[in-house]
């Protein structure tokens, strides 16, 4: 599998996979124009994609589904409560293009093994996914309030990561959002703080875990710095080799990731 990830934050969101045979976004949460240009930047085109993959709803992750979708009559995967939702913000698209993903399932496409599991936050019915090709595992998590030991077993020794590290605590606290939205965020159905992804990537990362790369950080109520020595920190002193073995990776609003692979 070779990754991108085209786009993380509360502005947009929006990941890119490909294996020999397929080739997929999972959300596209900016304009279309955006996502291609993005693409450029890792040498893609949006011509060449097979289908999106949809974890819910927020427009911070479907913006630019719609328009992506027609344009080069791309498939477009969700579960079925998310899908009663995206056919009224979507726009008009061919019924062939819409395909149902359960949560909790696995699908083959091509050569790549797709895995649904649900998630804590607050859309009709949000779900990530686990990417699986030749023994390697890829695992996306951002947008829930916390993590279940549930999605623990499902995402655990994953050769690399997408995780949640949205704010940090105080910063929101102290920050300008209203007491009503900085309740949301903290709340089960929100946001993973610093300290909260930085625990949950104790108790996933395995002997095969290589990469982590922090996503959907608040640019308001977070800072890189911060996120990213709140992850190295935890894990050091867990004693996890993030010197050698191990490397922790930003994310950003508007740029890619250089493509990966895994």
């Amino acid at each position: 599998m070779k990754i991108s990830i085209l786009a993380s934050g509360s502005s947009g969101n929006a990941l890119y996979i490909e294996t020999p045979k397929k080739k997929f976004l999972v959300d596209a949460g900016l304009t279309g124009k955006k996502i291609k240009e993005l693409l450029n930047k890792i040498k893609r085109f949006p011509e060449n994609l097979d289908a999106i993959f949809v974890t819910h709803e927020h427009s911070d992750h479907i913006k630019g589904v719609g328009i992506l979708a027609r344009r080069y009559n791309l498939e477009v995967y969700a579960n079925e409560k998310t899908w009663k939702v995206l056919e009224k913000k979507l726009g008009k698209l061919n019924p062939l293009q819409k395909q149902l993903f359960p949560i909790g399932r696995i699908k083959t496409l091509g050569d790549l093994d797709i895995e649904s599991f649900g998630v804590s936050h607050d859309a009709v019915s949000p779900q990530f996914y686990a990417f699986h090709k030749d023994g390697k595992k890829f695992a996306m998590l951002t947008d829930t309030g916390y993590v279940s030991e549930r999605v623990c077993d499902i995402i655990c020794q994953a050769d690399a990561y997408l995780l949640e590290s949205n704010h940090d605590v105080e910063m929101l606290r102290m920050g300008p959002y209203s007491w009503h939205l900085k309740q949301r965020i903290l709340s089960d159905k929100g946001h993973l703080s610093n300290e909260e992804s930085a625990f949950t990537a104790t108790k996933i990362i395995g002997d095969k875990t290589s990469k982590i790369f922090l996503g959907h950080r608040s640019q308001e109520n977070n800072l890189k710095e911060l996120a990213h020595e709140t992850m190295y920190s935890t894990l050091k002193e867990r004693n996890f080799d993030v010197d050698k073995t191990l490397q922790i990776y930003d994310t950003y609003a508007n740029q890619p990731t250089e493509l990966f692979s895994v």
